[in-house]
């Protein structure tokens, strides 16, 4: 096994850093392999915010979710969707261009994911930890705000950085699913019945599936902060 795959089973999610900063050129590093990753005809369809005022940190920690370990990460990078910049190079050009559709967000959000992955590899590989912040997407309003966003620019992904403490690097990577249930030849097939159980029995271990699945979907789909989402992704999307 290489190292770039070796590195790809072994990151997991970090949430507690040392007390040390992270190196300018290991940050200049991060940034431009994130600037490397492949996007629809080459257009970068995003923008990256990169996060040092502390106080703003702060406040972003309170915004998705009250998070307060974002508050303490050494690097925060905001990847944007930004179907704003071509749309006013067009403009700049005096052609006439179709306001940007939700075609357009979409085929940006895809841009974004890429480049933030590549910047959790890059940081991988560096010994630096990292941990996605799906919450960024709620609270349209505050985030609105807080990060100065015009329209057409929507906040698809945070992504916090630090160096991991010994705990966090020891601690063991959640199981994945199984490869059969995740990879469909071909074709999509509905999963259903006794495969829906075996496809998560690693998950309940320690109860029946009907507890489990109850408690996840409380916890998770059924939550606040998912139906916050869904709410300020729709506020969002009212712009296309």
């Amino acid at each position: 096994m290489n190292e770039i795959i070796d590195s790809l089973y072994h990151r997991k999610s970090v949430r507690v850093y040392e007390d040390r900063q992270i190196p300018e050129e290991m940050k200049n590093l991060i940034l431009e392999a994130a600037m490397q990753a492949p996007s629809a005809g080459c257009q970068q369809l995003y923008t990256i915010l990169d996060i040092t005022d502390q106080k703003l940190k702060e406040m972003l920690a309170e915004s998705c979710d009250h998070q307060s370990f974002i508050a303490n990460a050494k690097m925060v990078l905001v990847f944007c969707a930004d179907c704003k910049k071509w749309y006013d190079a067009y403009l700049e050009a005096g052609c006439e261009p179709r306001k940007p559709g939700v075609g357009d967000l979409m085929l940006a959000i895809t841009d974004t994911a890429i480049a933030a992955q590549n910047a959790v590899v890059a940081a991988e590989s560096l010994g630096i930890g990292s941990c996605y912040i799906g919450d960024i997407m709620e609270n349209c309003e505050e985030q609105r705000r807080l990060l100065q966003l015009p329209e057409y620019v929507f906040p698809a992904v945070m992504l916090v950085f630090g160096w991991p403490t010994e705990q966090q690097r020891m601690r063991q990577k959640p199981e994945r699913c199984e490869r059969k249930h995740i990879v469909h030849e071909n074709t999509y097939r509905s999963i259903v019945g006794a495969e829906l159980r075996e496809m998560f029995a690693y998950k309940c271990k320690n109860s029946t599936y009907e507890e489990w699945c109850s408690a996840f979907c409380k916890r998770k789909y059924n939550s606040d902060f998912s139906k916050e989402m869904s709410r300020s992704v729709l506020e969002y999307l009212k712009q296309y």
